[in-house]
């Protein structure tokens, strides 16, 4: 189902930011680690969640959606410690359910994860920490048995700053016996947030949103309700929207918190950013300005707005640089970009663009690649000159819930050719996730 975008259109208006699909995923399999129920609010309704929960349904766990983006788990029992190769390679998250079966069934069986491809990602961080806690790990044709009776407390200090890692870690450790403490842990907000629902379910951690994390192992956790917290890069992704086509976009003001870089970076491209407690207003100048950007984990400049920030620099005055420091293969987007127009050289092996810009972008037929550059697709068609027909949604259905018809409520002129609707179940929708019959141990 290709989107189609009629470009030249200023968005103006109010746009609604979702809760943190990273944030979501590694909270819907930390219910995993109790018998009890969760309540999960403010959970978004795309793709990698309903992905996510198939996972969950696949080991016997009842989880359904009840009202507005608010899913309700029951992991009573499971019926596997295996994750299915097919939604393991779906996408990379699935690898999150490791460290929570592991810790509360003593195994797990998980295949090499999937996702995106933009460019490796290997998951040695969270293998070398279930090692340290005395797992014994495995090697299969298609990827790895992790086996622990008990898992111990310990002291384990992380090859980089990977975000999947130390959420798996910290998952794995709540149940652990003893006191663990990760180093050189990831410091992003959405490993905050699955620290504060851990916490919501008696864990006992200290030192989330640092570098050092410490968790002091307990028995049992129980059930709780918990509220996600705003996706960053929706709000991201939003703001770009106004600032490529000239327009105005307000959004939630508690999504300013996570925006640091990101807000920097757009107020030296000449956008006028005005934050506040209950709003963050995006307004475009009257020109926009070339500037550098260089990715780095949080609180620098996120790796996931890289590409849409990209597209925005095809309209600035001037050279800029961007530089891709986190994932090798991020930068494949660009021969998209040039296919309307634009004008970009890559270097420093796939890793630095230079955008040579003001360029007058054209419509034409392109792809997704992944979630973000899919986001670029979308904003490039938003300021190119006639058509753009973009291929392989489905990549922007993962990370985004409803973006044309929000798009749309903005003022753009985007059709999803024979679109199919994905709108939220509420209790009076026959919900496509159903509870299913709960397996013996």
């Amino acid at each position: 189902m290709p989107v189609v975008i009629e470009g030249g259109r200023r968005l103006q208006g109010e746009a609604e930011v979702d809760g943190a699909k990273n944030a979501a995923l590694p909270i819907i399999a930390a219910t995993l680690l109790t018998s009890d129920d969760c309540l999960i609010e403010n959970v978004p309704f795309i793709e990698d969640i309903r992905n996510m929960i198939k996972v969950l349904h696949h080991h016997g766990v009842a989880a359904r959606f009840e009202g507005h983006n608010t899913l309700r788990i029951k992991a009573t029992r499971i019926a596997t410690s295996k994750l299915p190769v097919d939604l393991a390679r779906a996408m990379r998250a699935s690898f999150l359910i490791a460290g929570p079966l592991l810790a509360r069934f003593g195994q797990v069986e998980a295949p090499h994860p999937g996702g995106c491809a933009i460019g490796k990602r290997p998951v040695t961080v969270d293998l070398k920490g279930f090692q340290a806690m005395g797992a014994e790990i495995t090697p299969t044709h298609e990827g790895y048995v992790v086996q622990s009776p008990r898992l111990r407390g310990t002291h384990i200090i992380l090859d980089y700053p990977s975000h999947t890692g130390t959420e798996n870690l910290l998952m794995a450790a709540v149940l652990a016996d003893g006191v663990t403490h990760i180093e050189n842990a990831s410091i992003e907000p959405e490993v905050v947030d699955l620290a504060g629902f851990l916490s919501a379910m008696g864990a006992r951690i200290a030192g989330a949103g640092t570098s050092n994390i410490t968790i002091e192992g307990t028995r049992r956790l129980h059930g709780a309700a918990f509220r996600v917290m705003p996706d960053r890069m929706v709000a991201g992704t939003y703001a770009l929207a106004a600032a490529i086509t000239g327009g105005m976009v307000e959004l939630p003001g508690e999504v300013s918190q996570y925006l640091g870089a990101f807000t920097t970076k757009l107020r030296a491209a000449g956008v006028d950013v005005d934050v506040s407690r209950d709003r963050y207003l995006v307004s475009a100048p009257r020109e926009l300005r070339a500037v550098d950007v260089q990715t780095y984990p949080y609180p620098g400049f996120p790796t996931d707005l890289q590409a849409p920030f990209t597209t925005l620099l095809t309209q600035a005055q001037g050279r800029s640089s961007v530089y891709e420091t986190m994932f090798d293969g991020r930068l494949r987007y660009v021969e998209q970009l040039r296919t309307m127009g634009a004008r970009i050289d890559v270097s420093g092996s796939g890793r630095i663009a230079m955008v040579h810009g003001p360029t007058r972008l054209h419509g034409a037929p392109i792809d997704a690649l992944d979630i973000r550059s899919g986001a670029a697709m979308i904003l490039a068609g938003l300021v190119a000159e006639g058509e753009t027909h973009i291929g392989n949604v489905t990549y922007i259905d993962r990370g985004y819930q409803d973006l044309d018809t929000r798009l749309r409520q903005l003022g753009a002129n985007v059709t999803r050719i024979e679109e199919q609707e994905h709108r939220c179940p509420t209790q009076d929708v026959p919900d496509p996730m159903e509870w299913i019959p709960l397996a013996q141990d």
